[in-house]
């Protein structure tokens, strides 16, 4: 068997969500370099949202660019979850942007990437990259212009909706509306897929999965969620879901959420049950990691344990090859067909 710490530390391993952004900026524009005295502006997160309280600052940060390195992780997804920017979505991403864009220039370790390439090139150098999120259509504020200006500002990957209705789709909570895909969410998929967008079906109600199946030209993400079989919560995926994300070339980010993994008694173990089923139903090409640290992602303490997920995938029988795959490669190749090479 490989050695499981050479294997992590060689391997390319992304972790396609988390919402540390927002976190960050509500622990008072805490630094995501753990660098002293870095100042940031207070704006629109801040102001609409307030600070953390307890018990939310009990938990301390679970990712950020020492952690990432600590713990092997190459590139994680930094997502900014608007829904609760009631009328204010679009400045909201947007403010939350500009304090990690603020980050990033005064960090020599991370960069923000624009393509699958930026992401190995970083690799390569012994850096870390990431890539911007929008999680909820409605930071594009139902323009098609305004994704574009999101795609030139980095922006690469989004999720349709959060477990509420967007105006492109439905979400998860919304099963009784029985809504698939707006007629602007069709309009918003075919743009993504021709700007090379990835489109993110986590949280989506299964109506509008089935039309994303229907719409999508490229490979699709379900970011954070896991396998409805192994525990019946609304946001996880039922093997129909898995199956069909496999045929389209998609790939699943198995996430740390307590309540996606086991209703009762949630372990690591049971988790690592969600990679072996996803891997055993569709083969191991289309299964990854998505943590959603500082977003609820707490089964798993913080970034640094991330090497535990390659002991444990060998320990199942996954081969090295198989576990280069879970770690990042599934998710990379995604992210060569729908955003670019």
């Amino acid at each position: 068997m490989p050695d499981p710490k050479e294997l992590h530390q060689d391997a390319l391993v992304i972790d396609s969500h988390n919402d540390t952004i927002v976190s960050h900026i509500r622990r008072g524009n805490r630094s995501l370099s753990e660098k002293p005295g870095a100042k940031r502006h207070h704006g629109t997160i801040a102001y609409l949202r307030g600070p953390l309280t307890p018990p939310s600052t009990d938990i301390d940060i679970q990712i950020n660019f020492p952690k990432m390195k600590k713990g092997g992780i190459d590139a994680a997804f930094f997502a900014v979850d608007v829904t609760r920017a009631w009328k204010n979505h679009l400045t909201y991403a947007l403010d939350a942007f500009g304090f990690f864009h603020m980050e990033v220039a005064d960090s020599d370790d991370i960069v923000i990437a624009r393509s699958a390439s930026d992401i190995s090139r970083a690799k390569s150098q012994n850096k870390l990259a990431a890539i911007l999120a929008v999680e909820n259509s409605d930071g594009t504020e139902g323009s098609l212009n305004v994704l574009h200006m999101l795609h030139h500002l980095g922006v690469r990957a989004m999720g349709l909706t959060h477990n509420i209705s967007s105006w492109a789709a439905d979400g998860n909570d919304e099963t009784r509306s029985k809504g698939g895909l707006t007629t602007f969410g069709v309009s918003l998929i075919k743009e993504m897929n021709h700007l090379g967008m990835l489109v993110d079906v986590s949280h989506i109600s299964e109506p509008g999965f089935w039309d994303v199946i229907d719409t999508a030209t490229r490979p699709i993400i379900a970011s954070h969620s896991n396998a409805k079989a192994l525990c019946n919560h609304p946001r996880n995926l039922t093997d129909g879901q898995i199956k069909a994300i496999a045929q389209n070339g998609g790939s699943i980010g198995v996430t740390f959420v307590p309540s996606f993994i086991d209703e009762t008694d949630p372990t690591f173990e049971k988790l690592i049950n969600h990679v072996d089923h996803i891997a055993q139903l569709v083969g191991p090409d289309h299964v990854g990691i998505g943590s959603d640290f500082d977003g609820g992602g707490t089964l798993v303490t913080d970034a640094t344990e991330f090497p535990s997920f390659t002991e444990a995938f060998l320990g199942r029988g996954f081969t090295e090859a198989d576990v280069r795959k879970i770690l990042g490669g599934n998710h990379l190749r995604v992210l060569t067909e729908s955003i670019g090479s």
